[in-house]
């Protein structure tokens, strides 16, 4: 889901730190979170927001959140003026909700999204910590999202996957076949250069437990924004 703005563009009054700083105030002061924001070399800002997560309360269902037409039309108003008044050059602006390879970038993301698939690429390659399983170069990793608590009640994050190769369309697997062994890396926040929900398409939906990633609001089950 994405709302449009136009404008004549002129001289930049503001550096690009000052833009962003612009926006981020401007959608959290409306009341959504800011899940990421990109500025082209043609002109074109590009603001993606979300509802804020409020996690539900024990044995109680999460209610779905949805980002409205409505919604990027507000941020979108609110920033075509604030961006006017400080001079900002661009030659037009959207205002999205996030895709299916929506960004994780906070601790409320990972607690929002665990036990969908994320994609995750490190920092630094895995090295050692691979313990021989793992190719020490490796930095890229798809899986299950986990939380794990410590005897605190403290937070730690693990991604847990299967290097069985993926299964092709109408393809049948024998139920004598042994599943291929699960493999798990934890890991911190910090230690992470990039994670994403993985953009896993399924013409039969998607929903935790299944092992897939949400579509969020504004896709379809092909990936295309409405």
């Amino acid at each position: 889901m994405a709302f449009n703005g136009r404008r004549t563009h002129r001289k930049a009054g503001i550096s690009n730190v000052a833009w962003q700083d612009i926006v981020r105030q401007i959608v959290v002061g409306l009341g959504y979170d800011l899940v990421e924001l990109e500025r082209s070399a043609g002109g074109l800002l590009r603001v993606t927001i979300d509802l804020p997560w409020v996690q539900a309360a024990p044995g109680a269902a999460q209610d779905a959140q949805f980002v409205t037409v409505e919604d990027c039309e507000k941020v979108t108003r609110q920033l075509q003026f604030t961006l006017e008044v400080e001079g900002t050059a661009y030659s037009r602006l959207e205002v999205s909700s996030p895709g299916i390879d929506r960004p994780l970038r906070h601790e409320a993301d990972f607690e929002r999204f665990a036990g969908q698939v994320i994609d995750i690429t490190l920092r630094e390659p895995i090295g050692a910590a691979g313990a021989g399983m793992v190719n020490a170069k490796r930095k890229k990793f798809r899986g299950t999202l986990e939380r794990l608590d410590d005897a605190l009640g403290a937070a730690h994050w693990q991604i847990v996957w299967s290097e069985a190769p993926a299964m092709k369309p109408g393809q049948k697997i024998s139920k004598k076949r042994p599943a291929a062994p699960l493999q798990a890396m934890g890991f911190a926040l910090d230690e992470l250069k990039e994670a994403r929900l993985a953009p896993i398409v399924s013409f039969k939906g998607r929903g935790k437990g299944q092992g897939e990633a949400p579509l969020e609001p504004g896709e379809d089950d092909l990936g295309d924004a409405t």
